[in-house]
């Protein structure tokens, strides 16, 4: 289970960047092209968005996580790049 959230949290740390850089570079060049790719990129960060923290519930008992290691994991989720240092520093056990 740890070794699927290890891969969500990459997946959802890329899908997170994709996102945000179809917003700052693709909309002002060209906004029919943003609107074309706004939804697929969108949804499947959405999805891995909803894994991520589903998987983090399951996985918080397995890897004895406090509350403040679960709320930190959680909050990363939020923040671009975070998920790559979650993935690295609190996910040694797989």
């Amino acid at each position: 289970m740890v070794k699927i959230f290890k891969n969500v949290a990459i997946l959802e740390g890329i899908s997170y960047l994709i996102l945000f850089s179809n917003m700052l570079l693709i909309k002002p060049i060209n906004p029919i092209l943003y609107q074309t790719l706004l939804f697929p990129i969108g949804m499947s960060h959405g999805i891995l968005f909803i894994g991520y923290i589903i998987l983090a519930s399951w996985i918080k008992k397995s890897q004895d996580w406090d509350f403040k290691i679960f709320a930190t994991v959680l909050i990363a989720s939020l923040l671009p790049l975070a998920t790559f240092f979650i993935e690295k520093k609190y996910l040694k056990n797989a």
